[in-house]
């Protein structure tokens, strides 16, 4: 061997044993530790060692110079400066497979629900791209078991939804019906970031003992560290994707995109990186994308993952950032609305500002152009509900509210369904058939406008 060759082997040693030399923590600032003397880069995995001889994980979140950043998953107490930070060796593997039926886990696949090990096999975080040429297009209907969304709504297995809403009308009791109703082969449930008393009652009082069954919850509440929920979302279409390539049809309820957002937020602003809408840095908006195109079909014969994402509307604001970025890529949303959840409509769906953009290619044109036509009368009927109520509408001026004026009581016992109701695809057709049996097309709009917005 040549005097260079061997130069060359004795750099390669030093560099191997300085990638396991460990560092020491030099400072704190909120929630974020900086280190020195680590060798590490972006996505590796720590631990930082706390006064007790425990240990806290952490992730490598960024670095200036020779000082690193890391973002610990756990509770900060009992760390002090001059802690030993040591490199983890292997991946970011974590617990998938059949063995997580029926538990609940944190964001790091830790049993939560007392049940002991899972001696599950690991998956990754980050999954697999799929080449959008290969995937499997949309084309089956899937029964979600409410009637306004089975019909006028409808949604394509392999689909991603968002639930757009302010707080407090009725995003976690429309999941609840939709965990109970939809048919699937597995159920993967994240709750992100949401109040930690909803995660027992989410599993006793929605799914129950015989939905646990065929159900997987990952639960990360309000309280946990910021990358712990980023985890957690990551996680959550972790284990979907193991089920899909398995060949099930998943449907994976995730509650919420906008608690996601709000932790890559902390974790962002907290490494210095500069705000630009509302607060919210550029990698929000580079991150939400990358989660949701996970979801959907996968590749032709095999399984699907049917994503449901609550969008949290802060201020009822549907402009908002997250909630603009998040409508702009997913396949379709269905809005809810505060002024009917004040009225006593449940569930609160707003069925002007919702809409499904699979809708046009997965059901036939006379389906099609019946909830065309009920969307429409309850337009207008909303444009002159004013009028209406105070008597100053002279019948037969306008045949259209004449029309929804008549039916109207019947569209709004349509649109209404108890939380216990279940509403399957054909009843709600039938249905729909029965408010609209002879009802001539009054517009000319074409009826692959419904898909676009």
């Amino acid at each position: 061997m040549s005097l260079s060759d061997q130069l060359k082997v004795i750099d390669l040693d030093k560099l191997s044993l300085k990638k396991k030399a460990s560092g020491r923590l030099i400072r704190m600032v909120g929630l974020t530790l900086e280190a020195e003397g680590l060798v590490v880069k972006i996505g590796d995995r720590c631990m930082v060692e706390r006064e007790d001889d425990s240990n806290i994980e952490a992730e490598v979140v960024g670095f200036d110079g020779s000082r690193v950043f890391l973002m610990p998953i756990e509770q900060v107490d009992g760390l002090q400066a001059g802690a030993k930070v040591s490199p983890l060796s292997g991946s970011d593997g974590v617990p998938v497979g059949f063995q997580l039926l029926g538990r609940v886990v944190d964001g790091i696949g830790r049993p939560l629900d007392g049940k002991g090990p899972l001696n599950a096999e690991q998956g990754s975080l980050q999954g697999e791209q799929i080449n959008p040429l290969h995937r499997d297009p949309i084309r089956t209907t899937l029964d979600v078991g409410l009637r306004s969304i089975n019909t006028l709504l409808t949604v394509g297995r392999g689909q991603r939804i968002g639930l757009f809403a302010g707080s407090g009308v009725g995003k976690s009791m429309l999941l609840g019906m939709m965990t109970r109703f939809t048919e699937a082969d597995i159920t993967v449930v994240g709750l992100i970031g949401e109040r930690g008393r909803e995660v027992k009652e989410f599993i006793d009082e929605i799914l129950g003992e015989e939905g646990m069954k065929r159900s997987v919850v990952i639960a990360s509440p309000a309280d946990d560290a910021p990358l712990m929920r980023l985890r957690a979302a990551m996680y959550c279409t972790a284990v979907a994707e193991y089920y899909r390539k398995q060949g099930k049809n998943v449907l994976m309820l995730m509650d919420s995109l906008t608690r996601y957002a709000q932790a890559q937020r902390e974790i962002a602003l907290a490494v210095g990186e500069p705000p630009a809408t509302k607060g919210y840095p550029p990698s929000v908006f580079t991150k939400i994308p990358k989660l949701v195109e996970r979801a959907g079909n996968g590749e032709a014969g095999g399984g699907s993952i049917t994503a449901f994402y609550t969008v949290l509307s802060e201020g009822d604001d549907l402009q908002d950032p997250v909630a603009d970025a998040s409508r702009a890529i997913l396949d379709g949303h269905i809005v809810l609305s505060r002024k009917l959840a004040d009225e006593g409509h449940y569930p609160a769906i707003d069925i002007e500002a919702s809409i499904s953009r699979a809708m046009p290619q997965i059901v036939p044109p006379e389906w099609l152009r019946k909830a065309q036509m009920l969307r429409q009368l309850y337009a207008h009927y909303q444009e002159n509900k004013d009028l209406v109520s105070v008597g100053a509408y002279q019948t037969g001026s306008d045949p259209t509210l004449d029309l929804a004026i008549n039916r109207m009581p019947l569209i709004q016992k349509f649109l209404q369904q108890d939380l216990n109701e279940c509403a399957k695809i054909a009843e709600s057709l039938e249905q729909l058939n029965s408010i609209l049996p002879d009802v001539p097309q009054t517009t000319n709009a074409n009826p692959q406008a419904m898909a676009n917005g």
